[in-house]
């Protein structure tokens, strides 16, 4: 690989699931060129979780695989704050943040350098399971405060399109705009935290979304097509932290003065509506509807929180 990719960390976070790890692992040590560092933060799982990756240690040349083991489970908004940090201490320029459910393609750094050149914040194309291709693309509605899909046709024709959202299922950051805005926020515990951490750097940087493959879902889940969008089943924490966690991205949204309070409003109606959606369309049933409105209930608490702040730059 080229001098941009040199310095590449490949973040993972793992939680009971060692045998997609295994097979996540295997792709990295069968990549086109070589990753820096496999940081791989291991969120306090009680299967043989460290087992699997200690037999991968003589896959990879000396220092390059680093085990990050959890006392408690944070989360991937936790997971993924951890592994951004210990990438950095590393020396890391880049840093690519992915669950555990995923296999990287072989040609993947190839087809992102040229991108890493341009863009300090991007997002490859990522397959299914079953090999079709994934859409999940999505940009704030800043009014709202609620990423919208936005169309198919959206690339470019030189093959990106400018966004100001992101997922960790995939996105990769340059350590200086990690330094600029701090590391991802642990206090999502799951849902949000990725939205809000591309909005951020979005704010100093161009996020990019570009037409090139370079990660298969592993993690067979009840989903339906929506045209725009796939739209899959959910556990009762996700379906919690999606209505809490909107507390959390208003206060973003507050302290860099984007907050409407009505038509942000209307986007936590929205997306409750969205999520009652999901369990009658995927789910079958109305039963986690109590979690959600608990979920909602709670983020009161982290309105009212006069102590909060958002999460420091490093710089």
């Amino acid at each position: 690989m080229t001098s941009t990719t040199d310095r590449l960390a490949i973040a993972i976070v793992t939680f009971n699931r060692s045998a997609l790890l295994g097979e996540l692992l295997e792709s990295a040590a069968t990549m086109h060129g070589s990753p820096y560092r496999v940081v791989v933060v291991d969120n306090a799982s009680t299967d043989n979780t460290s087992e699997v990756v200690e037999s991968f240690r003589q896959r990879f040349a000396d220092g390059v695989l680093v085990y990050h083991r959890l006392s408690t489970n944070t989360g991937g908004s936790g997971g993924f704050s951890e592994g951004t940090r210990v990438a950095l201490e590393e020396g890391a320029d880049w840093v690519w943040l992915m669950d555990d459910d995923v296999e990287i393609l072989p040609e993947a750094l190839e087809r992102f350098e040229p991108w890493m050149r341009r863009f300090q914040v991007l997002h490859g194309r990522r397959y299914d399971v079953d090999g079709t291709p994934f859409f999940w693309q999505a940009k704030f509605n800043e009014f709202l405060g609620v990423p919208l899909p936005y169309t198919r046709k959206a690339f470019n024709p030189e093959g990106y399109a400018i966004t100001n959202s992101g997922t960790f299922e995939g996105m990769l950051i340059h350590a200086d705009i990690v330094r600029r805005i701090g590391l991802p926020d642990p206090r999502f515990f799951i849902s949000w935290d990725d939205a809000v951490y591309a909005w951020l750097a979005s704010r100093y940087t161009q996020v990019a979304y570009v037409d090139a493959y370079v990660l298969q879902k592993k993690r067979e889940q009840k989903q339906i097509n929506l045209g725009l969008r796939h739209l899959n089943d959910s556990s009762p924490l996700a379906k919690y932290h999606v209505m809490r966690n909107r507390a959390y991205v208003g206060r973003y949204f507050d302290v860099h003065g984007q907050l409407n309070r009505v038509g942000f409003a209307l986007g936590t109606a929205l997306t409750f509506a969205k999520e009652v959606f999901r369990l009658i369309a995927v789910e079958r049933g109305l039963k986690g509807v109590g979690v959600l409105v608990k979920g909602w209930r709670d983020g009161r608490a982290i309105w009212r929180d006069r102590s909060w702040r958002p999460m420091p730059p490093l710089d």
